[in-house]
């Protein structure tokens, strides 16, 4: 590509899909009114591929998203052929080439002509067998790769994305990928950015990094949420992407929602672990120099940066595996001493079904869990508030080995709105047992993975350079930036504790068990003080409840940040937990609620 000519391109990509379960609403607000030259989505979360294998095993047609053709792509493909705007989606699941076949059966049915291509190679299930007697581990726990897998995909990167599109599909579809590598991909071809432009592909990543979860880029689960406007009409996220790298984060004209600086920067931390080594396929980034700015117009935030490094020799693995079954009930209980009630309501249902599962010759439980949701205990534990509830929903949730002993459990729920505490209602029919389906995580090397593009009958491999990152040197971890420090305030003045949120923003999420906390000082002189009462031992002591594991802190000085990496923190985490929050959502509210103290004067 000209360079001068590149120099002043803008590509324009929209985020319309977070999950597979996103609103139906984010793809034709984006064709209608984003200006966008690319619609990207992510559909598969590790539960979500076990239940497309699930589906194809019924039917070999099946196995991909099919909302994405009934649905999504039934609503915009007539306005995408005609806008010349292309799409790149993970939604193919376990099946993309079926996926494929559907699009083109849905065009034809339109009266549309478009190129669809399809990237194939994640399925590494062929390998099991091989991989197992290896001696394949997780990569969290160490534990041995299960006998009998239901799925086992690796995370591909953007060099198939980028070779579909430099072949001309206007519809990419992949199988299991990166959530950002819809997005680099893109720019890869529209800049022609090579395999070994670190920079520019930790930049690319970045930008898709913050599109990949929807409106979590544009206020979604803001720390401050009244300031949020709009929100039944809240605009989907469009990055607006330089040649150099550089993006803007903004949303269509006129839809709900808020792009600033805290908001970007909440979705930056998001899910990353540690900043300067955050491993994607094509690229190890560091992001702990990145850099944001409000830029003039309405929601418009400048992106600048991410660093970049060689990438690992290897693939992550996505595997999932039946471990027995599961089933949760939900009970709510009214009424003085609603806490105490639930509690011994929940006991007396795990009680009398252990008695009838010794009558029946069935085993006990494998694990149990009994929440009292409203109480705080659960999420708060010490921290709850003391409040005397007086309504509170039971959930109780067990696992076992045999889907008989939990239909037993099943049916033992709704009796207790007769038998035991005044005030139980809320029965909502009869718990149905499920699979316990569980992730297992592992690395492949990316020699044993062959990535391929098809695009109507020709296929073709797609070559992926696989740097050694142990010849990477350790990251030189960033000195704390000079700032306000812990005794530049003047002791002799007034202090007073309050909650962290009143210095801080906060967005927490999960990787497998452990959960990932962001903190964001709402000033930067705020930081240094933070960072001090934050420290590693803190910050493991205010969730000692949740968090059995370690609790590391890493520092981000450009975006005044640090992120917690809590192991062990989510009762196995994903489909292996039974909390409530199994993905720690709520993570970072509570660490939001711990005492700070600091100087009057700052909130005056």
């Amino acid at each position: 590509m000209n360079s001068a000519k590149a120099a002043g391109k803008v590509v324009r990509i929209g985020g319309a899909s977070g999950f597979w379960g996103d609103s139906s609403v984010g793809a034709p607000q984006l064709v209608q009114h984003g200006q966008v030259n690319y619609l990207v989505f992510d559909y598969l979360a590790e539960l979500t591929m076990s239940i497309l294998a699930a589906a194809r095993a019924k039917d070999p047609e099946l196995g991909y998203a099919t909302d994405f053709v009934s649905v999504t792509l039934k609503s915009i493909l007539k306005d995408v052929a005609a806008q010349g705007i292309r799409v790149i989606s993970n939604a193919g699941g376990v099946n993309p080439k079926a996926c494929a076949r559907a699009i083109e059966a849905l065009a034809t049915q339109l009266g549309v002509s478009i190129k669809v291509a399809v990237v194939v190679g994640d399925d590494v299930l062929p390998l099991a067998a091989q991989l197992r007697e290896e001696g394949t581990v997780e990569m969290q726990s160490g534990t041995a790769l299960p006998e009998h897998l239901l799925t086992a995909n690796a995370y591909l990167g953007a060099l198939p994305v980028k070779e579909a599109l430099d072949d001309g599909a206007q519809i990419v579809v992949t199988g299991r990928c990166v959530d950002s590598a819809v997005t680099l991909g893109a720019l890869m071809h529209e800049f022609g950015w090579q395999a070994d432009d670190y920079a520019l592909l930790a930049q690319g990543s970045l930008a898709g990094h913050i599109i990949e979860c929807g409106c979590q880029a544009t206020g979604g689960l803001h720390t401050d949420w009244e300031d949020v406007p709009d929100w039944p009409h809240i605009g989907y996220p469009v990055i607006e992407c330089a040649a150099d790298g550089s993006f803007v984060v903004t949303k269509p004209p006129g839809t709900g929602g808020l792009v600033n600086t805290a908001v970007v920067r909440e979705q930056i931390l998001y899910e990353i672990g540690d900043p300067q080594r955050y491993l994607l396929p094509d690229v190890t980034c560091d992001f702990s120099e990145v850099r944001v700015e409000q830029v003039p117009g309405a929601h418009r935030v400048r992106v600048t940066g991410a660093r970049g490094l060689a990438p690992g020799p290897s693939y992550k693995v996505s595997a999932t595996y039946l471990d027995g079954f599961r089933c949760s009930a939900q009970l709510t209980i009214v009424g003085i001493d609603a806490v105490r009630k639930a509690q011994r309501t929940g006991e007396a249902i795990l009680e009398r079904t252990r008695e009838l599962f010794r009558r029946a010759g069935l085993a006990d439980y494998s694990r149990t869990k009994i929440e009292l949701l409203g109480s705080e205990l659960g999420n708060f534990g010490p921290h709850a508030n003391g409040i005397d509830v007086r309504e509170v929903v039971l959930r109780v949730s067990a696992m076992h080995p045999q889907k008989a002993a939990l239909d037993i459990f099943a049916r033992e729920i709704a009796p207790a709105g007769t038998s035991w505490s005044p005030g139980t209602t809320g029965a909502d029919g009869r718990p149905r047992p499920s699979p316990a389906i569980k992730q297992f995580a592992f690395l492949v090397s990316k020699q044993r993975v062959q990535p391929r593009v098809i695009t109507g009958e020709s296929a073709r491999s797609i070559a992926v350079p696989a740097a050694d990152l142990r010849a990477v040197p350790a990251p030189e971890r960033p000195e704390f930036f000079a700032g306000f420090t812990a005794t530049d305030w003047d002791d002799t003045g007034e202090q007073i504790e309050v909650p962290l949120v009143r210095l801080a923003w906060g967005r927490s999420g999960d990787k497998g068990d452990t959960s990932n906390i962001g903190i964001i000082a709402r000033q930067p002189e705020w930081l240094s003080v933070l960072r001090e009462q934050l420290s590693e031992e803190r910050v493991a002591q205010w969730l000692a409840h949740l968090v059995t594991g370690t609790v590391t802190r890493y520092d981000l000085p450009g975006l005044h940040a640090m992120n917690f990496v809590c192991t062990r923190a989510l009762d196995g985490g994903g489909m292996a937990s039974l909390r409530n929050d199994p993905l720690g959502k709520g993570m970072a509210q509570i660490l939001l609620t711990m005492p700070v103290t600091v100087p009057k004067a700052w909130l005056d």
